[in-house]
């Protein structure tokens, strides 16, 4: 029986929907629940040694690549180490997330040119304010996601074992 209350989306939401429901943040999330991130998805055009945010800058957005490829590196004096090159369908700046943060990596774009969806914190923190499942589902994945970080530090430091200290990692 089809109910006639139901929401309905427009082809274009449709696509949209299937574009955000493969990014890791959002995998879990039903059509529904990602249409209250549609109204605040904002379109950025970047171009190639665009910088999208510096490390140390304060976290007031997260970004989804439409299109191209970003780079996040950490600085050390003057130098930059690449930690990853990201592109289609993947996220970055996700400590947008959490209250009160600051980038611990910049990124640059790469490729000759980019687009970016790019969600404000503040309207995250509304969504997450409205809709606690919604809010659930997303820290899961976040959770998820940094568990696998943390797994990934664990196997680079025992195969490169004394050259940090990984004492570091759980000082505040």
């Amino acid at each position: 029986m089809i109910n006639p209350f139901k929401k309905t989306f427009t082809p274009q939401e449709m696509s949209l929907f299937r574009f955000l429901s493969k990014v890791k943040v959002f995998e879990d999330l039903d059509y529904k629940e990602l249409s209250y991130f549609v109204p605040f998805l904002h379109e950025r055009e970047y171009k190639r040694d665009e910088i999208v945010f510096f490390r140390g800058d304060p976290s007031q957005a997260f970004y989804i690549i439409k299109k191209g490829r970003v780079s996040l590196s950490v600085d050390i004096e003057d130098k930059f180490e690449m930690l990853d090159e990201l592109k289609t369908n993947q996220s970055f700046g996700d400590n947008a997330f959490l209250n009160n943060t600051r980038r611990i990596y910049t990124s640059m774009i790469t490729s000759d040119e980019a687009i970016l969806y790019v969600i404000p914190r503040v309207n995250i923190h509304e969504i997450f304010d409205r809709e606690v499942e919604v809010k659930a589902k997303v820290m899961q994945s976040l959770s998820s996601q940094y568990n696998e970080y943390t797994t990934n530090l664990f196997k680079a430091y025992q195969s490169s074992f004394g050259f940090f200290d990984l004492g570091k990692v759980y000082k505040s």
